[in-house]
C-alpha cells in the first residue's frame, strides 16, 4: 500500500526558512535532520545543494525559483493578525486579504525561496459570517458550496453555550 507523507520544500537556507515557518507561521519541527526538517504538519524543508545533489545533474534537473506551480496552504482564525504580523515581518505578498468566489478571505505570499503560501480563514469561520449577516442556511450553502448539515453544525456549536453542552 502506497501513503503519502507530504509535501517537501526545496530551499537554499534551512535557518532563513526554518525562522519563516516556526516564527511567522507558528509551525511546529518534528525532527531536525540538518539538510531536511520535517513540521508537525507534515511538511518538511530540504536543504537545495543536498536535494540538487539527490537528483543528480543541476542542468537536466534545475531546481528554479518562483515557479508559481503550487503552494501550501494554511488556516487560521485570526486572519488579519496574521496578515499584519507578515506585513510588519516584510514578507512579499502576492496579494493581500481578498474574498474568493466561495466566500473565504485568503492571502498570498512567497515564502523566503519562492513558494507560495497560502493562508486562508477557515470554512467555519466562512459559514459563520456568512450566518450572522443574515444570510439563511440555503443562502450560506449556495454562497459558501458547503452541505447544508456542514452549516447547521458549525451554527449548532457557535449557538450551544457551554452549560447548554453538559
Amino acid at each position: 500500500m502506497l501513503k503519502f507523507n507530504g509535501p517537501l520544500i526545496v530551499v537554499e537556507d534551512i535557518a532563513q526558512s526554518r525562522f519563516f515557518y516556526e516564527q511567522l507561521l507558528g509551525q511546529k519541527v518534528k525532527f531536525d535532520f540538518g539538510e531536511n526538517v520535517p513540521f508537525e504538519g507534515d511538511f518538511s524543508i530540504h536543504l537545495k545543494a543536498h536535494f540538487q545533489s539527490l537528483l543528480g545533474d543541476a542542468a537536466q534537473y534545475a531546481v528554479t525559483r518562483k515557479a508559481n506551480w503550487g503552494e501550501l496552504y494554511f488556516e487560521t482564525d485570526e486572519l488579519m493578525p496574521t496578515y499584519q504580523r507578515l506585513e510588519e515581518a516584510g514578507v512579499e505578498f502576492i496579494h493581500p486579504i481578498l474574498e474568493q468566489p466561495w466566500g473565504q478571505r485568503v492571502m498570498r505570499m512567497y515564502d523566503p525561496d519562492g513558494h507560495i503560501i497560502e493562508i486562508g480563514e477557515t470554512m467555519e469561520a466562512v459559514v459563520w459570517r456568512f450566518y450572522q449577516q443574515g444570510l439563511t442556511i440555503d443562502a450560506v450553502s449556495e454562497k459558501s458550496s458547503m452541505p447544508r448539515e456542514f452549516i447547521e453544525n458549525v451554527i449548532q456549536e457557535h449557538t450551544i453555550s457551554p452549560a447548554d453542552g453538559m
